[in-house]
Formats: structure tokens, sequence, C-alpha cells
């Protein structure tokens, strides 16, 4: 009778929704830290009480169940104050991915229907969020009533902070508690906007349940406790940086991040925080501590896993330098960010070539040779777009649009994109998407997107170009027309230029330019 009763304990999942999520944690451990920067903290009490008063600041600007608000933030106990607040009340958050340019942003702001974007000067020195919010909403989206600016700052036509703090005076915490309760796990929380094989990014609809139990899945996989103390360092704008905030708020632990990455403030971190677990998720990243002079002597003894990506070779580096167990990861945003990450236990081999077995919840199965997945963590479709909802979910599958294999265990392994895409340091960037834009110069006539192998980033976009009869454009002004206007991981790194294409009887051949390209380069 135990065993088949701790056997039942194992099989429970509590599904709280985001804002539900905070006042756990608050409960179970209102006085330690929830949240770590290098010069702020929160515990469980004051992460609370901060969400509880966004949320009333966000009623008291008119805000209201349904509707959508953009976060435009760096990674800054704010931006989670916002998020949550809005979870809290029934308000759907557009998480917009910080490298964006007015181009990119102006057409998520409108096509996700937001009625109030918040965003930072705080990284002004980086960017300048609100000269790129003036641009991008010159032409101004129907549906936007505010943009707010939780800063020091009181730019002409803005909600300042002082007025976002006043507009809640007037609601009292048992309103938001009250709409709390009322949130269904199945209520869309976040809209997340990804790249893919149109134009356009396509707005991920995804719902509190798809995130917290993938995030209850992530805690499982790795056994995070309330001891935990889990250092990542990327965007709350992509899940990388999300789902494990999640995992760990769900845990009881402590999230230990920054607003602007540096690595020798970052191995700072991870020694006097006491890290236990660290996540750099990107080679960029891991490389960059690891070749940093205070490596060697940073204290990395209470460290029990890592998750990096990169080729088999590279992790076993990694796992030597850092001397804990690596691991990788198979993911996408339609399916909550993580289908399956590596266990800790698994052979040292499998860990290296393997994405580890999905998780509980989660299925995957290859069809001809390329990865669908169902359960619980998938999301609900794309805004405003049915039939490409329809054909990404046809047979009620995702069909990824990746190609893999599955082990004699299950575990996945990725093997490459079956569409036109790129995946630049982690980005899926869309080739139609920067031939669009390359093609709004008037010097372009045709041009072909392919990528190209690279050290850092594991692949970057490559142009190939015809000119326009009588045009003398040059790579580099082609690059710089592009630089400064769309993200810079969809930036060409190279532009050539071609007379003739390689054709089939209808379509350019593009694994002929790139294999043309990675012979010149010598890559």
């Amino acid at each position: 009778m135990a065993e088949k009763l701790e056997t039942l304990r194992q099989d429970w999942v509590e599904v709280p929704t985001l804002g539900d999520l905070v006042v756990r944690r608050a409960a179970r451990g209102p006085d330690t830290d929830a949240l770590v920067f290098p010069d702020r903290r929160e515990s469980g009490r004051e992460l609370l009480e901060a969400t509880v008063g966004a949320a009333r600041s966000l009623l008291g600007l008119g805000i209201r169940r349904g509707e959508t608000i953009a976060i435009l933030m760096p990674n800054e106990p704010e931006f989670l104050h916002v998020l949550f607040g809005a979870a809290m009340i029934g308000v759907r958050a557009l998480l917009v991915n910080a490298r964006y340019k007015a181009y990119e942003l102006a057409y998520v702001l409108e096509n996700a229907d937001v009625v109030a974007v918040l965003t930072s000067d705080t990284v002004s020195e980086y960017v300048d969020f609100v000269s790129l919010l003036d641009e991008a909403t010159v032409r101004r989206p129907p549906l936007l009533r505010h943009l707010v600016l939780v800063g020091s700052s009181s730019p002409p036509g803005w909600v300042d902070r002082a007025e976002l703090g006043a507009a809640g005076a007037d609601v009292s915490p048992d309103d938001v508690h009250r709409l709390r309760l009322s949130v269904a796990v199945r209520d869309v929380a976040i809209l997340m906007y990804t790249s893919g094989t149109t134009a356009q990014p396509k707005g991920c609809l995804i719902t509190h349940e798809a995130l917290v139990r993938t995030a209850i899945s992530v805690v499982r996989r790795w056994e995070l406790t309330a001891e935990e103390r889990f250092w990542d360092p990327l965007p709350f704008f992509h899940l990388a940086g999300l789902l494990q905030l999640t995992a760990t708020l769900y845990a009881g632990g402590a999230f230990l991040t920054t607003t602007h990455f540096e690595p020798g403030e970052a191995l700072r971190q991870i020694a006097e925080e006491r890290a236990t677990f660290v996540f750099p998720c990107f080679p960029t990243i891991t490389r960059s501590l690891m070749h940093h002079p205070d490596f060697a002597s940073t204290d990395l003894s209470r460290v029990r896993g890592l998750l990096d990506t990169g080729p088999p070779e590279s992790l076993r580096e990694v796992e030597s330098r850092f001397g804990v167990p690596s691991v990788t990861s198979y993911g996408l945003t339609e399916a909550g960010g993580v289908i399956a990450f590596g266990h800790l236990d698994d052979p040292p081999e499998k860990r290296h070539t393997t994405g580890g077995r999905p998780f509980r919840g989660m299925e995957v199965r290859l069809e001809d040779g390329a990865i669908l997945a169902r359960g619980v963590g998938l999301f609900e479709g794309y805004h405003r777009d049915e039939e490409q909802t329809r054909r990404v979910m046809e047979g009620g599958w995702l069909h990824t649009g990746d190609l893999g294999r599955l082990d004699e265990d299950g575990r996945v392994s990725y093997g490459g994109r079956t569409k036109d895409m790129l995946k630049v340091g982690g980005e899926n960037v869309s080739a139609l998407e920067v031939e669009e834009f390359l093609g709004t110069h008037p010097s372009v006539k045709v041009v072909a997107v392919v990528g190209v192998p690279d050290a850092k980033y594991i692949e970057v976009p490559a142009a190939f170009v015809e000119r326009v009869p009588g045009s003398e454009v040059s790579e580099q002004e082609l690059i710089d027309h592009c630089t400064g206007q769309i993200a810079s991981f969809k930036v060409p790194r190279y532009v050539r230029f071609v007379d003739e294409w390689p054709m089939s009887a209808t379509k350019i051949q593009k694994y002929h330019l790139r294999e043309s390209l990675v012979a010149e380069l010598g890559l």
C-alpha cells in the first residue's frame, strides 16, 4: 500500500496559473530569495507585493481581462512585476524581443492587438526603447492606448512611473485577487513571436498550463528543490529565460540573473550567490565564461549541472572545464519552449549527442524523418492565423519543421530544418523575411538567403543577390541597408552577387549557393 501511495504522489501534478504561482511561492518561502540580480534581490513576499502593485496599476489604466499588453524591457524585476501582474488579472502579455527594430516592432504591436506597451529606460546606453517605440508607433496601431515608461524619465505623451503608480491608487489588492481567482489555467497567458517560413513572424499563443506544465517537467527532470539557486542570464522575453524562472519559482528556489551579461560579473555572481545550476544555453555565453581570465579561480564547487547547446565535442569540453555533467535540449516556442532536456545521470555519450527523453505528458514521433510532437506543453495556435495553425497542427500533432532521430530509449536529437529556416545563435530566422527586406533596396532584383556555418553563432545568414541592370550596389551597402532596420541576428554576414541562378524546374537551388559559399570561405 505504501509503495502504491508513493507512486500516486509522484504522479500528482499541481498546475497553478502564473498569478497563483507567485502567491504560492510567497506562501512557501516568504522571506527567502526568489529573484537575485547583481545589485537587487526580492524575496517571495516582495515579489508578490510588487506583482499585485503592477496589477493594480494596469487596472487603474483601464486595461481589462482578455486584452493584450506588450512588455519591451531588459531583464529587471519590473519586467516580471508587469508580466505576473497582467497574469493575475487575465491580461495577455506580448513578450517583445528586445533586439527588434522599428520595422519588426511596428508589425507585432499591430498584429497582436496591443492596447498598452510598457518599457524601461534602464539600459539606454545599449538601446533607447523610448525612441524605438516612438519610431515604431508613428503610425499608431488602432488599439494602442498607452505608452508606459517604467523608469526614471518622463517623455512627452507617455505615462511615467509616477502616473502609473497613481493609476492604481484607487484599486484595492482585493480587486486583484478576486480577478486572479477567476483566471483559468487554459487561458492564454503570453504571446511570443517566432519566425517561420512566412515573411512575417507569427504570434504563438501560450497558455498558463502549457508554460507551467513544462516548467514542472523541468523541476522533475533536474530534481530542482527549494534550495536551488539557478543561474540563467537569458532574456525573459525568450523561453530559455522565462521557462527556467517559472520552474525555479515552482520549486521554491532562487533565480539568479542579470540585466546585461558580462562574463566577469557573471562569474562573480555564480560564485558569490552559490549557484547550484548554470544555464548559459548558447555557446556565445558559455565560451565567454570559460575564456575569461577569472574562470580558473571561480568557485564552482556548488554547481551540480549545466545546460549548453552545440556539437558533442563542444559539450565534452564544457563538461571538462566546469567539472559537472553538461546536458543539452530539444524544443521550440510552439511546444512551451522545450520538449526534452537531458538527464544529468545519463551516460556522457547520451548527454552530448541527444536532447534527452521527452517530458512526461509529451509525445514525440518521426514522420519521414521529421519530428512531430503533441502533449500538455503545446501552444494554442498562431494569433490571427487559423490557416497556418491548421497546417502546423495537422492530425493533432505539432509538425515542428525539424528533422531528427530517436534512440532506443526515446531520446530525441535535432538534425536540422525541413523548411527554409536558419538557426542563428539560438534564434529562428526566416530566410523569406530577410529576403523580403533586402528586396526593398532599389538595386536588388532577386535575392536568396541561406545559412552558412559560424563558429560563434552556429549558423549565420548569407545573401545571394542579382542586381537591377546598371546598378553598382556593393556588399557593404546592402549589409548597411539591413543594419539597424531588422534585428542584428537577421542581418546577412555575407553578400555575394550572381548573374545566373542554379535552378530546378521552377526554384532556385539554395543548397548549391550554400555549398559554393562554404567552399569559398573554407568552412
